[in-house]
């Protein structure tokens, strides 16, 4: 999506989260929004001055095709999880910045153990841009989601650690042209 945001209206009635503290909210239906960001598999829209995440599978609510997801091929090998894993981290957005989490210097860690099942377990560390942030618990839940859905995964932990802190060094240098800074 373009930088620019744009204007529609909710074709129905919609559960969003509200940025930043993750409290779901129902938005009606026929309420004028901004599409700001559309990264990853969710939006970033504003309603009425609140700043809201709404889910990709609803994106018809604002007129749109609900985001594709990582390609997954056929014959994905045990060997490959960790690729996919990386593929899929590079899929969720913290929904105030339009850049990655993996480019944004937030994931601290991707563990893979194998499990008796002959799946894998997918151990996440990460951080959030501040301690604060509402939206930890979201973006714990997108991320799991979408690694529960790749092949050979049985199993999912989010951690969220604080230390060491982030700060704008852990950032790549592609997030970094891409913020202006």
């Amino acid at each position: 999506m373009s930088p620019r945001a744009r204007s529609v209206v909710t074709t129905r009635a919609v559960r969003v989260e509200r940025i930043p503290d993750g409290t779901t909210v129902e938005l009606p239906a026929g309420v004028t929004v901004q599409v700001t960001q559309a990264m990853g598999m969710a939006f970033t829209i504003v309603a009425g001055g609140r700043m809201l995440r709404l889910q990709g599978r609803d994106a018809d609510a604002i007129g749109e095709a609900p985001p594709q997801a990582v390609a997954i091929p056929e014959d994905a090998g045990p060997g490959q999880v960790r690729e996919l894993v990386w593929d899929v981290l590079r899929t969720c957005y913290d929904p105030e910045i339009p850049v990655n989490i993996v480019d944004l210097g937030l994931v601290y860690g991707c563990d893979i153990e194998p499990l008796a099942s002959g799946d894998v377990k997918v151990s996440i560390r990460m951080t959030l841009t501040a301690p604060g942030c509402g939206m930890g618990e979201v973006l714990a839940n997108d991320i799991a989601d979408k690694l529960l859905v790749l092949p050979h995964v049985g199993e999912v932990t989010v951690d969220l650690v604080f230390d060491p802190p982030w700060d704008r060094s852990r950032m790549s240098e592609a997030a970094l042209l891409t913020l202006g800074l």
